[in-house]
């Protein structure tokens, strides 16, 4: 496969095609469940259904990346210019045969297609959801349609990425970024399925006390400092050099080189200047991810404490379980030595986290204490 046919456009009907099939079933299944509810209730159960799959989706790009199946078609949309690994399989073979261990294989080229399947599937659940949204707005129901409508710009933004990461020979920077891609979109999606909500009740954020969404603003923005860290540090496939814990290497401030480790712009295993990256880079890269982790995890305890008492009580368990998911799932990464399970599992804790505080953010609104302590004393009663 030469440079001039990383891009091969012959299957993207038939790939499109694949998607659609793949969204059929489940937008099927929501009209049959919801066609007797309020245009907002429909919306919103359309939009959390697309996000519930986006969330699989994202997860299976875990999956893809951590079995090294990121090249097992190396070119784009399709599988050596097939719509499926089927139509590709003498070359699959070949490519087996020149290199058993390596980038193709005939397992690696299916993980790939189905994860593009996927991701086309969502495509096509936005797209219905764009159209609804704006059928539903045009009848006079108070939905906004500029927010699915930029939710599937960004999708396709997230399908370029896709393509530059195959193209690029899995380019850290453009993983990295691919990743925190699928992150924006849960966090799109989820944000929308609280507005679809309130419009079905009728009624907007809720108040909770200004110091209490502040932290929950703090541990938002500190969420995704750390989603960005630990997608570099499983992207340069660092996990591995520090094999200890609470200490790394036998110490508690090994030796890192912070510039290497955090040249931004350069291939995988190598640095700018074409040389390979020293284990000491690797090194800064994790402990980074580890000493943000810390902060993070204690950010999440005082939240989880402010939000009980507050018209967001569930989200302080919400907030508990996933803080405890994610130190559990990232010591078993550590201590275990990678596992493909707990390293799909950490993902999906980073996932989960942005999703709850997304949902949080929206579904909340500062006000003063004494506004809080009056409305919470006229709901009890």
């Amino acid at each position: 496969m030469t440079d001039a046919s990383l891009y091969d456009l012959a299957p993207v009907l038939r790939v499109a095609l694949l998607g659609i099939a793949v969204a059929s079933g489940p937008l099927a299944w929501i009209w049959l469940r919801n066609k007797q509810s309020a245009p907002a209730h429909r919306l919103a159960a359309l939009t959390l259904l697309t996000l519930f799959l986006s969330f699989d989706l994202v997860l299976f790009g875990a999956f893809t990346r951590l079995t090294d199946s990121g090249l097992g078609c190396p070119d784009w949309p399709g599988c050596y210019g097939n719509a499926s690994p089927v139509g590709a399989v003498h070359e699959i073979s070949a490519a087996q045969a020149s290199m058993p261990t390596g980038p193709v294989t005939h397992g690696k080229a299916w993980v790939e297609m189905v994860h593009r399947y996927l991701a086309t599937g969502v495509g096509v659940l936005i797209t219905t959801l764009v159209l609804a949204t704006w059928l539903q707005r045009k009848r006079g129901v108070p939905v906004q349609p500029r927010w699915p409508a930029f939710t599937l710009l960004w999708i396709c933004v997230q399908g370029a990425f896709g393509a530059l990461t195959v193209t690029m020979k899995l380019f850290p920077a453009i993983v990295t970024l691919h990743l925190l891609g699928g992150l924006v979109l849960l966090a799109l999606l989820a944000s929308q399925v609280v507005a679809y909500r309130q419009a079905d009740r009728g009624s907007g954020p809720r108040a909770i006390p200004q110091a209490t969404r502040r932290w929950l603003l703090a541990a938002y923005l500190l969420t995704w400092l750390q989603a960005a860290l630990g997608g570099w540090v499983s992207t340069n496939y660092s996990v591995l050099a520090c094999d200890t814990f609470p200490t790394c290497q036998g110490s508690w401030w090994p030796l890192m080189d912070f510039a290497q480790g955090f040249e931004l712009w350069r291939p995988l295993g190598l640095t700018g200047a074409g040389e390979p990256i020293q284990f000491a880079a690797l090194t800064a890269i994790h402990y980074t991810h580890r000493l943000v982790a810390y902060g993070l995890f204690a950010v999440l305890g005082v939240l989880a404490w402010r939000l009980r008492g507050t018209a967001l009580h569930a989200t302080s368990r919400i907030v508990s379980a996933l803080a405890l998911w994610q130190l559990a799932s990232g010591l078993s990464n550590v201590v275990l030595g990678w596992p493909l399970l707990g390293a799909v599992a950490h993902t999906g804790g980073a996932a989960g986290l942005v999703v709850a505080l997304t949902w949080a953010l929206r579904e909340s609104r500062a006000a003063p204490d004494a506004v809080v302590a009056v409305r919470g004393r006229e709901v009890s009663a």
